[in-house]
């Protein structure tokens, strides 16, 4: 059987033998209607729990159109250009609106970036700026103690309208909706406490209600008032099939819903052997950003078995606390405990991996040096094709494999 995996900005062929292969983790098959910029503008017309943004909005109010930063997915190219026209239409002038990339924890972006996000046309029309820790406003405290710290421009800002992409993340359960905010444009202080819910198990991908993580995220976005969510769900091309906008819960809920009948996958049983690629660029343009497949994986792989994690990091690791506890720790295991002590932002993903290697192997096929590799507790392999070969002699002649391509976006779910 042969499954292309994404690598980088290429695609890679791997041929897995027919006594071997299980399955490929694709996504679901569900009828579309309108997609890409068409199914935007759709979506604008008719808001979920909200009137139409042209008639929410006035004219001289100062408005924050918040979006992902460079490690996302997220088309903002299309989308903002149709969220101007309903600004428009209002009498909203291009000097009342700023477009801020929200960071998070991440590094900043170059112009030359920036434009490539959002593309010539809205760079030159309005403000572009990036998000910055260290110029925030307080606006109160959750009730789970979290500072909501707001980067300045959101918090004063008339109307805010928060963009994303939806996906499956593994402890917020879900990106998307307030998650603009939270992590998004909010300290690391913050952050850290938001996000230390994660060792609790209801903190885990697919999950929402109950799950600290979101909710938390939720009650920091409802202290900042966010007026208007424009969210999409993109395909394994990484297009856009579907776009849920209006309110921050309401719309995002649906869109949850939407992703769930796409990209949660039902699976009889688990594999011996999981081949997953973070889907190429930019979700594996680091360790940081690709371990999210890791751990999508890490739901179909049977204890002891070997997850062959395909993923370019052509730059590097890509968070200094994440390397500092990946490279800090005498054998990964001693992360574990550390983090339910001690919640470093960063850190949280290095220990994370670390549970994933209770679990299973990591063959890691990357670009990173093998002693580098080696010494993050991975194994280290230049090619799929070396490592398969080397996980099926381990495993035996009679192992399964199982393809997860799109392996950042597809959740297993093994069937009771």
């Amino acid at each position: 059987m042969d499954v292309l995996f994404g690598y980088a900005k290429e695609k890679i062929n791997v041929t897995i033998p027919d006594e071997n292969y299980m399955a490929t983790l694709v996504p679901n098959h569900v009828e579309l209607g309108l997609t890409g910029e068409e199914e935007v503008i759709r979506s604008l017309k008719s808001p979920i729990g909200t009137p139409r943004l042209k008639d929410m909005v006035t004219p001289g109010q100062k408005i924050a159109i918040i979006t992902s930063d460079i490690t996302r997915p997220m088309p903002s190219y299309k989308v903002i250009p149709h969220v101007l026209d309903e600004l428009h239409e209002a009498g909203v002038k291009d000097k009342d609106v700023t477009v801020v990339f929200a960071l998070g924890s991440h590094g900043g972006h170059t112009e030359e970036r920036m434009r490539h996000m959002v593309g010539d046309k809205v760079f030159e029309t309005v403000k572009c700026i990036d998000s910055d820790m260290n110029d925030t406003k307080h606006l109160g405290t959750t009730s789970r103690g979290t500072p909501v710290d707001i980067f300045t421009p959101v918090a004063e800002a008339d109307f805010k309208i928060c963009m994303g992409n939806i996906e499956y993340h593994y402890f917020a359960g879900y990106s998307g909706g307030a998650k603009a905010i939270m992590p998004g444009v909010s300290t690391r202080n913050a952050i850290q406490n938001n996000h230390s819910a994660m060792v609790q198990p209801e903190a885990c991908a697919g999950r929402l209600e109950g799950n600290p993580v979101r909710e938390d995220i939720e009650e920091s976005g409802k202290i900042l008032g966010i007026d208007f969510i424009v969210n999409v769900v993109l395909n394994e091309k990484k297009e856009i099939i579907k776009c849920f906008s209006g309110d921050s819960v309401k719309a995002h809920r649906e869109g949850c819903k939407f992703l769930d009948s796409f990209y949660a996958i039902p699976l009889k049983e688990k594999a011996d052997i999981v081949l997953v690629s973070a889907g190429g660029f930019p979700k594996d343009i680091n360790m940081y950003q690709a371990q999210k497949a890791l751990d999508n994986a890490k739901h179909a792989v049977k204890d002891g078995g070997i997850i062959i994690w395909v993923a370019e990091c052509s730059e590097g690791l890509g968070e200094k606390h994440f390397e500092d506890w990946m490279t800090g720790h005498r054998k990964a295991s001693d992360m574990i405990p550390h983090i339910k002590c001690e919640f470093i932002l960063g850190g949280h993903k290095a220990a994370a991996i670390a549970m994933v290697l209770e679990k299973a192997r990591i063959f890691l096929v990357s670009g990173l040096e093998p002693d580098f590799v080696k010494s993050v507790f991975l194994e280290p392999y230049s090619s799929i094709d070396e490592a398969l070969k080397d996980a099926l002699n381990i495993m035996g002649e009679n192992a399964k494999v199982l393809a997860m391509p799109y392996g950042g976006s597809t959740l297993p779910r093994i069937s009771e």
